[in-house]
């Protein structure tokens, strides 16, 4: 036996399949038990299942985590993260030691309830969130392919495998997933439905009597149902999906809690642990005689065999990599890396000076996208989309081709009405690296797309969400459609960087920022009514990354301070006229980000946000999280409750957001 594993002889033949299942079965019943929570079942349904896929399939290699040919393996159903923590100790995952599976769902830990990005090296996406997992790997196979489009097929050929259960099914994410993957055609994806049938309220004709070979094949996808609990039969599945041009679905008739005597096979083994007893009883049904947390050699030596075999293939990926034209590999190695090209900032500093000469009055949405020609000449690895919104968005770059089923060399992905898998999708280009995927709609739509952008900002990927028409400037589609609470929800939200520009060269800054941030999702809420540039003295530096910044200087000593972000920061100019003009004098402080500001340092917030002024924000929103600037004795002008169908001048009239509106709130404070 074998502690990192256990002590014993060392067995040199071949260990049935089987046997290697086991080993995950009872990794998985041991962690949950100790942590006194969890789920077992999932994990010992589709034992045989994941052993089939890792030892015959999955092209991988522990020593090299993050090597850019491997295949992705995707648990969608995070609750079965056991499973996953299991294969990368056996396989041989540095990182994931003995100790981190007995010290699972523990603080501190690698081992979390739901597999999370970054805890560990194998972990190629945060799952839990049914169907989230699902439609990442459509975004990895999806980056698969217009990776390979630009660099060949000799660097970049690989599979995206998922494990999606029932609940990832149900999910109404599942078809938009689902639906974009077939009509794509990716015939790289493949999924292995874990067919257990029961849900944590029972069986699963409780609530849904679905025929998913049909559902997917409606969309497109190749089907097969096989015996899950026949690593050989699913092994033999993989093989023939791998050979169609279509993605695939591989329906693995499983038992829950396989082996369990009491508990499998129902919900019982789904989302608590299994009990003393009846993990004894498993353990006698497989033959199992190791100590909780120990392996037998011989397991162990036939799983790490398994997780050895990649080295070799990585090993002649290298020498095709470098044998790539020099400016290629160049390429090919920067984006990998999720490096800016050089220059660009170059480019950016003289397309802002062209807009500070030129002074255009349009809107933030037209501001974006001519930004995104300019950037998208520059960025190869810039993928974009709108979820059918394309022309009111303004996402689509003048140079990007169309990406179809037959040709992925485009930059532009039509997502259709697919706000949620849009989202999701892009995660999943984010993460199998070497593009940056943005992606538009309107902001109202965030409230679709928002379980997806929650996951962006926890993992800490780079996905830009272009989100217009930002309020009620939208005008006559009315209060459906026109966001109050979304950009204090967004606001709200861990390490999401929400930018909402004033002008052209505001909305070029905001590009910039949100492209350099490598470390989390950026939030670009942008107007679909036209504005003046107010930036129309040229600054090579980038004075949005403040977050807040003094846009108009008052006349002497300022006693008013005006906050403001996008279309009201032209209001609150002008309201700063009519209070100089009363010799009140005022500043204007326009607030494109207000993460990037907390994030400066406390003596230039001081300097911005003075107790000693009358502090008055306006903002076309609700007004939550205002007061941070505001303070008690200040004011906010903006929206109190849900908008109005009208032309948007006749709406920003109605709901008393003027520039007389706000000069008044500031006089009354004097």
């Amino acid at each position: 036996m074998n502690n990192t594993s256990s002590s014993g002889s060392s067995h040199s033949g071949t260990v049935e399949r089987k046997r290697m299942a086991d080993a995950i079965r009872v990794l998985a019943m041991d962690a949950v038990e100790a942590a006194k929570s969890g789920h077992p079942g999932m994990p010992m349904g589709m034992a045989d299942a994941a052993t089939a896929l890792f030892a015959d399939h999955l092209k991988f290699d522990p020593a090299d985590p993050a090597w850019p040919d491997r295949d992705r393996f995707v648990l969608s159903a995070g609750h079965g993260s056991m499973l996953l923590y299991a294969l990368l100790h056996l396989t041989g995952y540095e990182a994931m030691t003995m100790d981190e599976i007995r010290n699972f769902r523990q603080l501190g830990s690698r081992t979390a309830g739901h597999p999370e990005y970054g805890h560990a090296p194998g972990i190629e996406t945060t799952t839990g969130p049914l169907g989230q997992g699902l439609a990442n790997a459509v975004g990895m196979a999806l980056a698969e392919r217009l990776m390979a489009a630009r660099f060949g097929d000799a660097v970049v050929d690989h599979h995206t495998y998922a494990i999606a259960g029932d609940g990832c099914l149900m999910e109404g994410i599942s078809h938009e997933a689902i639906s974009l993957a077939g009509h794509l055609k990716l015939g790289k994806l493949i999924v292995l439905f874990d067919d257990n049938r029961i849900s944590i309220d029972g069986p699963t004709d409780l609530s849904v009597s679905d025929d998913q070979a049909a559902r997917f094949a409606a969309s497109g996808w190749d089907t097969e149902a096989v015996d899950g609990q026949d690593a050989a039969a699913v092994s033999a599945a993989i093989a023939r999906a791998k050979k169609t041009d279509r993605p695939s679905l591989i329906l693995c008739r499983t038992t829950i809690g396989y082996g369990a005597p009491s508990k499998a096979g129902s919900a019982g083994s789904h989302g608590s642990p299994l009990g003393a007893e009846e993990i004894a009883g498993a353990r006698a049904a497989y033959g199992w005689k190791a100590e909780p947390f120990e392996l037998p050699d011989d397991v162990l030596t036939a799983w790490r065999t398994v997780g050895a075999k990649g080295a070799e293939s990585r090993a002649a990926w290298a020498k095709r990599r470098d044998a790539l034209p020099g400016e290629r590999k160049n390429v090919f190695e920067r984006t990998i890396a999720g490096r800016l090209p050089e220059g660009l900032d170059d480019t950016i500093r003289a397309y802002k000076k062209s807009l500070s000469e030129e002074a255009p009055k349009r809107a933030t949405r037209q501001s974006s996208g001519e930004t995104l020609d300019v950037l998208a000449e520059h960025l190869p690895e810039l993928i974009g989309g709108s979820a059918d919104l394309t022309g009111s968005n303004n996402t689509k770059a003048k140079s990007q081709g169309i990406v179809s089923p037959e040709d992925f060399s485009g930059g532009y992905i039509h997502y259709g009405v697919r706000e949620h898998g849009m989202a999701a999708a892009m995660n999943g280009m984010a993460l199998h690296g070497g593009l940056i995927p943005y992606g538009g709609t309107f902001l109202i739509f965030t409230d679709y797309a928002r379980p997806a952008m929650r996951l962006s900002a926890l993992m800490g990927i780079r996905t830009i969400y272009v989100m217009t028409h930002d309020s009620i400037g939208l005008g006559e589609d009315g209060p459906t459609h026109q966001p109050v609470e979304q950009l204090a929800s967004l606001r709200t939200m861990p390490n999401m960087a929400v930018f909402r520009p004033a002008d052209a060269v505001e909305t070029a800054e905001c590009w910039a920022l949100a492209l350099a941030r490598q470390d989390g999702p950026s939030t670009l809420a942008l107007t679909r009514q036209g504005l003046p540039t107010l930036r129309t003295t040229h600054t090579d530096e980038n004075l949005s990354a403040r977050g807040a910044y003094v846009l108009v200087e008052a006349s002497g000593p300022a006693r008013v301070t005006l906050y403001a972000t996008g279309s009201e920061v032209s209001l609150a100019v002008e309201a700063q006229a009519l209070l100089e003009g009363k010799g009140v004098p005022t500043r204007v402080v326009s607030v494109p980000s207000r993460e990037l500001f907390e994030a400066q340092d406390e003596s230039y917030k001081a300097g911005i946000v003075d107790p000693n002024q009358v502090r008055i924000a306006v903002e076309a929103a609700i007004g939550f999280g205002w007061e941070r600037f505001t303070g008690a004795e200040g004011a906010f002008v903006g929206m109190t409750g849900f908008g109005a169908s009208a032309p948007a001048g006749d709406l920003y009239r109605h709901f008393g957001i003027t520039a007389e509106a706000i000069a008044k709130a500031a006089r009354e404070r004097l």
